[in-house]
C-alpha cells in the first residue's frame, strides 16, 4: 500500500473516531446509485496502470490539485462537478474517493450541490466497480465510522482484511475501532498483529499502554 495512501487511511479513521456523527445521516435510506456504465467509463482504478493514457486525461482537466484538495473546481465553481466527474469515469479512484470524504466532512452534508448523487453513492459504486479493492473498502469504513455506523464499518474493514490478511493498515484500523469500543482484547490482538507486519505508527501501541492493556 502507498505510504501516503497509509497514513491517509489512518488519519481518516482518526478523524472518524472523534467526530460528532449526525444521527439523521446515519439514519438515511441508501438511494438507487445508478448504473456504472456511462459516457465516461468506467474505468477500474485498480487497472490503472495499463489505462495510463485515460487516467492522465481526467487527471488533468478534472482531478487536479485544487480539486483533490478541495480549492477550487477546474471545470466547474466548485470540487464537487469535478469530482464528480472523475469518480464517474474512475468509480473507485482512491484519492478522489478521500477528498469526496473530506468534502462531506467540511461541508457538514453527504448531499452536495455539483454531486450527482448522495455522498455514499459513490462508495455503493466503487465497490461494484471491484468488490476486491481493500482500500475503496477501507475508505468507506471510515465514512461509515464517521456517521456513527460502526457495525457497517467493522464490516467493510473486516472484508478488508479478509481479502488482505497481511495489510498492516488494515490491522492497525482494525485496532483503533475496536480501542474506541473498549474492546481492548481485540484492539490488542490487531495490534499486535499490525506491528508483527512493521506498521510504523505507534499511537495504537500507546493507547493500549496508558490503557494498561499492552
Amino acid at each position: 500500500m502507498n505510504k501516503k495512501i497509509m497514513r491517509i487511511l489512518v488519519c481518516l479513521v482518526v478523524i472518524a473516531l472523534s467526530s460528532i456523527p449526525s444521527a439523521a445521516t446515519a439514519a438515511q435510506k441508501k438511494p438507487y446509485c445508478g448504473e456504472l456504465k456511462n459516457d465516461v467509463g468506467p474505468f477500474d482504478y485498480i487497472e490503472r496502470f495499463n489505462l495510463k493514457g485515460k487516467l492522465e486525461i481526467v487527471e488533468r482537466h478534472h482531478f487536479t490539485s485544487d480539486v483533490e484538495n478541495l480549492i477550487k473546481g477546474n471545470t466547474s465553481g466548485t470540487p464537487a462537478g469535478d469530482l464528480n466527474y472523475t469518480l464517474r469515469a474512475w468509480p473507485n479512484h482512491h484519492r478522489a474517493l478521500i477528498s469526496l470524504f473530506k468534502y462531506s466532512i467540511r461541508e457538514k452534508s453527504t448531499r452536495i450541490p455539483g454531486l450527482k448523487w448522495p455522498v455514499e453513492c459513490y462508495f455503493d459504486r466503487a465497490i461494484r466497480m471491484n468488490m476486491k479493492d481493500v482500500q475503496v473498502r477501507s475508505i468507506y469504513s471510515a465514512f461509515l465510522t464517521h456517521h456513527n455506523r460502526n457495525k457497517e464499518a467493522l464490516e467493510q474493514l473486516q472484508v478488508a482484511a479478509d481479502l488482505e490478511p497481511d495489510n498492516a493498515t488494515i490491522l492497525y484500523n482494525l485496532g483503533l475501532m475496536y480501542f474506541k469500543q473498549k474492546n481492548y482484547g481485540k484492539a490488542s490482538h490487531y495490534a499486535k498483529q499490525a506491528y508483527a507486519r512493521d506498521f510504523p505508527l505507534p499511537g495504537l501501541k500507546n493507547k493500549l499502554i496508558r490503557a494498561g492493556k499492552w
